[in-house]
């Protein structure tokens, strides 16, 4: 899967910020991005379920040795693992279910690139294990894909009450309304979001000051 190019993307921030003042200040604010991808396919996408819920520290020496351990992340392999032998490398109980329930739903990842972004959250959140947001910020960060949007990721609903001053954060229902207008580039009004969040916390610089450094 190829990423966006940073042309697309500062075409996508013009685009948000002439569409949307709240966009228009995002990316006032929010340095130059580039789209880094995570891995993608069935590895990809049992990574990203290993990690959650646990420090960056605890998920790095987890998924060192998951992997390790098994050698190659596959379907097969994974399948062929019962669950106490998946818990022996770290991950609970209910991660070693969710793993394999990914690995047999393997023939996916095959299929990914010939879905819709509807179909494809569609089809992922059918796997045991992997919720609207899982599925959501994976198509996202692993298959660079322009129009998805994670609404009931928290520090993005913060980053939109930090830019419009309200005093509460949107639902998630409402979000993923509020996010209509950004089609068809609202993974990169997530970026703007993530970003606008990180710098209102100060764990990332002014675009202004970045560009002067």
């Amino acid at each position: 899967m190829s990423r966006p190019t940073d042309a697309d993307i500062v075409k996508a921030r013009a685009a948000l910020a002439a569409a949307d003042p709240v966009m228009a200040r995002a990316d006032a604010a929010v340095a130059p991005l580039t789209w880094r991808l995570r891995p993608a396919g069935f590895e990809g996408l049992v990574k990203m379920v290993v990690e959650q819920q646990v420090s960056t520290a605890a998920a790095a020496a987890i998924w060192k040795r998951f992997s390790e351990g098994l050698g190659q992340v596959t379907p097969e392999i994974v399948l062929a693992s019962d669950e106490s032998h998946l818990r022996s490398f770290g991950l609970s109980g209910q991660k070693a279910r969710y793993a394999r329930a990914i690995a047999e739903a393997g023939e996916l990842f095959h299929e990914m690139e010939t879905l819709s972004d509807a179909d494809a959250v569609a089809r992922l959140t059918a796997i045991k294990g992997v919720g609207r947001w899982t599925a959501e910020t994976y198509l996202l960060f692993a298959e660079g894909r322009m129009d998805l949007f994670p609404a009931g990721d928290i520090a993005l609903q913060e980053g939109l009450r930090l830019l419009e001053g309200a005093e509460a954060r949107l639902s998630e229902k409402a979000f993923y309304l509020r996010s209509e207008v950004w089609r068809p580039y609202r993974s990169v009004a997530a970026f703007l979001l993530w970003g606008y969040y990180m710098v209102a916390k100060g764990r990332a610089p002014l675009a202004e000051l970045e560009k002067s450094a």
